[in-house]
């Protein structure tokens, strides 16, 4: 099957049919222990995942937009959490291991729930901003990675209220089952290993427009979402080979916009959070590229250098929104 295929019947099945599938791409790996081991060898995959690919404090960091790049981590802020307020309260945690405000009380096994079932410390449904449903398709050792490197930060004292998300929105999120452990997904192409590090970067959450909290059939990283705030207000890219998407990169261009933060002479926002990929090794980026060189064209024009307007096909407000 097709990387794009693969991840896009991945992303639709639930249940037996989800587990199923997770087996018959891989599998045979020693399962993980809890407590999970420390090894140097874990820290060192964690901080790499954590900080260059999954980038967690991006959304579990108060952020630094004045200070150039722009959206890191503000200073002594690491993993202290924030909230947002899109239309509710929305609490993204503190994760350090702070005993009264943070993680410091969760297990080992409560991270690997919450980041492969979307299930919180305290039993909880997450909201899916915590991207629990690409994460759940992690090897076991990379999710470990993470959870041991994550636990060893700094502890931060930072209090936060707890979310208050409408009961009509929680509605649609729906906890995973439980997976085996010993997970391995096939890495054995470029594009496979692309496919894996794009879930393990979550980027359909910004390049697949959604409505009610489900992405749009047929618009898979088609881009048009909207992002207003200290940065501006932009739209994400569409990254599909169509010509209205990014037919003409090459990996030379792939890989300067992703650790430059620049597109030849035009500026990439970093709310395209760039200035943590830009600690991605080469080897890596090149393979999310090939990845992306198989997905199916959508032909949905989004220009954040055009003038603004509603979208017929997505439903957002993007620039060159009412030429789809």
């Amino acid at each position: 099957m097709a990387p794009a295929k693969l991840m896009a019947s991945a992303t639709c099945l639930r249940g037996p049919a989800l587990i199923l599938l997770l087996l018959s791409i891989g599998c045979g790996k020693t399962p993980v222990h809890f407590p999970l081991e420390r090894t140097p060898a874990r820290l060192q995959r964690g901080k790499y995942l954590a900080n260059a690919v999954a980038i967690c404090f991006h959304c579990h960091s108060e952020r630094d937009w004045a200070t150039p790049p722009g959206g890191l981590p503000a200073g002594g802020r690491l993993g202290g959490g924030r909230v947002l307020h899109p239309g509710f309260s929305l609490t993204f945690p503190n994760i350090t291991p702070d005993r009264e405000t943070g993680a410091g009380t969760w297990s080992d096994q409560d991270f690997y729930r919450a980041l492969t079932q979307g299930i919180g410390h305290d039993g909880r449904m997450l909201y899916f901003e915590m991207p629990y449903r690409q994460f759940s398709q992690l090897s076991d050792e990379d999710l470990a990675s993470i959870i041991v490197y994550v636990r060893s930060i700094p502890p931060l004292h930072n209090a936060l209220p707890k979310s208050e998300i409408p009961a009509a929105v929680m509605a649609h999120m729906k906890p995973l089952p439980p997976r085996l452990h010993g997970f391995s997904p096939d890495l054995s192409t470029p594009e496979r290993r692309g496919a894996y590090l794009v879930l393990a970067a979550a980027c359909t959450y910004c390049h697949t427009p959604r409505q009610n909290e489900e992405d749009l059939p047929g618009m898979a990283f088609a881009g048009g979402m909207p992002f207003q705030g200290a940065w501006g207000n932009v739209a994400s890219a569409n990254l599909t080979p169509d010509p209205s998407g990014i037919p003409y990169y090459n990996e030379h261009m792939f890989l300067q916009v992703m650790h430059t933060g620049w597109n030849d002479s035009r500026k990439i926002n970093p709310v395209m959070p760039w200035p943590y990929f830009r600690e991605m090794e080469t080897s890596d980026v090149l393979a999310i590229f090939a990845y992306l060189r198989t997905l199916p064209p959508v032909k949905h024009r989004v220009d954040n250098a055009e003038t603004f307007s509603l979208c017929p096909k997505c439903g957002y407000v993007h620039g060159l929104g009412a030429m789809n």
